[in-house]
C-alpha cells in the first residue's frame, strides 16, 4: 500500500469514528457492511447480529406501511365528514317544503357522489298523487312494512338504522326506470317521530364498492338523523 493509499484509509477511518451516525443512517452502506461481515466469517457462521438487524428492518417496514395506512384513513374520515357536512348545509338552505325534497335528488346526491338519491315514506294510501309529480323523481310512496321488508330482503333480522350493500338486482319499484346500473346501496331509516309511518333515503351507486358492509356507518348515521329532524320541522 503506497504511502498516499495509508493516508486516505486513516482520513476515510477518521471521517467514520467522527460521524458513525452518517454510516449507519445509510441502509445501503449498512447492507454492504453486513454482507462483507458475512464473506469474512465464511458460510458456516451464523450472524445472529445480521439476523436481528434484517428482523428490526422488516418490523419497520411495517411499521411505516401501519402509519402510511393510519394517515389515509384520516384523510378519507376527514374528506367524508367534509362531504356529510356540506350535504347538510344544502339540505338546510331551501325555505320551502318542494324544493327542499327537490334539492336531494339533485345538489344533495352530487355532494354526496351518488348515482341516484330517493326518499321512501309508508302511507295507508301509496297510489300516485298528480300534485308531487315535480317530485317524481326523488319521492316515492309506498305501502306500510315495505321499508322494513326492503331493509331485510324479507328476512327475519334486526332492522338497522343504516343499512350498506352492493345490489344484485336492482329494485325497480324504489329507484324507477333505467337504474340498472344501481350496483351498491345505502339505506337509512328514518323515524318521524311518535305517531307518524316510518321512511327510508335510499342512496344508490354504480360504484359497486361505494357501500359495503364492513364500512363504518357514523357519519350516514349523523345525516339520517339531521335529515329526521328537518322532516318533522316540514312534517309538523
Amino acid at each position: 500500500m503506497t504511502t498516499d493509499a495509508a493516508l486516505n484509509d486513516d482520513d476515510l477511518r477518521d471521517k467514520i469514528l467522527s460521524e458513525p451516525e452518517k454510516v449507519l443512517e445509510d441502509s445501503e452502506l449498512m447492507k454492504a457492511l453486513i454482507a462483507a461481515n458475512d464473506r469474512t466469517m465464511g458460510g458456516n457462521i451464523v450472524d445472529l447480529r445480521g439476523i436481528a438487524m434484517e428482523r428490526m428492518e422488516a418490523r419497520l417496514n411495517r411499521l411505516e406501511d401501519t402509519h402510511r395506512s393510519v394517515i389515509a384513513a384520516a384523510y378519507e374520515n376527514l374528506a367524508g365528514t367534509n362531504q356529510i357536512h356540506r350535504a347538510i348545509l344544502r339540505m338546510m338552505d331551501p325555505m320551502d317544503f318542494t324544493p327542499f325534497l327537490q334539492g336531494l335528488g339533485t345538489e344533495v346526491a352530487e355532494i354526496l357522489r351518488v348515482d341516484r338519491l330517493r326518499l321512501v315514506l309508508e302511507a295507508e294510501d301509496a297510489t300516485p298523487d298528480t300534485t308531487l309529480a315535480p317530485l317524481e323523481g326523488v319521492l316515492l310512496a309506498v305501502r306500510p312494512g315495505f321499508i322494513d321488508n326492503y331493509i331485510t330482503e324479507n328476512r327475519d333480522m334486526p332492522v338497522r338504522k343504516v343499512t350498506l350493500r352492493q345490489v344484485a338486482k336492482v329494485e325497480q319499484d324504489v329507484y324507477g326506470p333505467k337504474s340498472d346500473f344501481i350496483r351498491s346501496e345505502a339505506l337509512l331509516k328514518l323515524d318521524f317521530g311518535s305517531g307518524r309511518m316510518p321512511g327510508l333515503l335510499v342512496l344508490g351507486a354504480e360504484d359497486p364498492h361505494q357501500f359495503r358492509p364492513n364500512q363504518g356507518t357514523e357519519l350516514l348515521t349523523f345525516f339520517a338523523n339531521v335529515f329526521e329532524r328537518a322532516m318533522r320541522h316540514w312534517l309538523g
